[in-house]
């Protein structure tokens, strides 16, 4: 009872972002939203979906997951050149980002003060502000 109502609220989420929700969508969907708040690549949750079993391209699942944050179901951070995660919070916060581990960790919003910013062309806004802090284990800085 409780599977079937998780993948109506998937299929609703779909639906409610203006997206049609194929079988693609919706497993892969399934797979991002039914575990609460998370980072991921596109490479890991192609494994995963191939791991439960449904045979998806990974090119199916980079269109997927770039469709889903046009949508406003995602945020994409781009860590390093050729490295995206997709985030499933798509709330005002901060990450950081160990270097050594790949992990990503959500930093809340109030926890990070911003100063002085540049000024704006005429007519600009700023529509979002992402930071990515960057650690690495051992506390050594570079």
């Amino acid at each position: 009872m409780r599977q079937a109502a998780v993948a109506n609220e998937i299929t609703e989420l779909v639906r409610t972002a203006g997206l049609r929700p194929t079988r693609q969508r919706l497993s892969l969907a399934g797979l991002l939203f039914s575990g609460g708040g998370r980072h991921i690549t596109a490479e890991q949750l192609h494994a995963e979906s191939l791991g439960e079993g449904f045979s998806v391209s990974l090119a199916t699942v980079y269109n997927t997951l770039h469709q889903f944050t046009t949508a406003g179901l995602l945020r994409e951070l781009v860590v390093d050149s050729g490295r995206s995660y997709f985030d499933t919070n798509v709330s005002r916060h901060h990450h950081l980002f160990f270097e050594d581990s790949g992990e990503l960790r959500d930093v809340s919003d109030n926890s990070v003060v911003i100063g002085d910013l540049p000024a704006l062309p005429e007519g600009a806004s700023i529509s979002r502000i992402d930071i990515i802090i960057r650690v690495k284990n051992g506390g050594s800085s570079g």
